[in-house]
C-alpha cells in the first residue's frame, strides 16, 4: 500500500483550515501512515467469524425521562450577561467570518 503523500497532508491541512510547514507535512505524513497501517492490521485480524462491533462490550444508554421542570427565564438567564441581543449572550466574533 502507497504511503500518503505530503500532498494529501497538504489536502486534508486545507479541509481542516489549518496552516501546515514542510516539517509538519513531513511529521503527519508518517504519523497517518502508521494509523492506516494499524487500522490495516486490525482489518487482517478480524475473521468471517467476528462479528463487526463499534465496542468490545455490550453497552447501555442510561437516560432520564425527560420531563419539564422549573428553569430560569431567558430574562433571568440574560442578566448578568455584559451584552445581549435577541434573547441570547452577544460574545464576540472570532472566526471572521459572516
Amino acid at each position: 500500500m502507497p504511503g500518503i503523500t505530503r500532498e494529501e497532508v497538504a489536502h486534508l491541512g486545507r479541509l481542516a483550515r489549518l496552516e501546515l510547514s514542510g516539517d509538519e507535512l513531513d511529521h503527519f505524513a508518517g504519523q497517518l501512515d502508521d494509523i492506516i497501517g494499524a487500522v490495516a492490521r486490525v482489518s487482517e485480524v478480524a475473521g468471517e467469524d467476528v462479528p463487526p462491533t463499534s465496542h468490545p462490550l455490550p453497552l447501555t444508554n442510561v437516560m432520564r425521562p425527560d420531563t419539564v421542570r422549573p428553569s430560569l427565564t431567558p430574562q433571568q438567564a440574560l442578566s448578568g450577561a455584559p451584552a445581549q441581543e435577541q434573547q441570547r449572550f452577544k460574545v464576540p466574533q472570532i472566526l471572521g467570518e459572516d
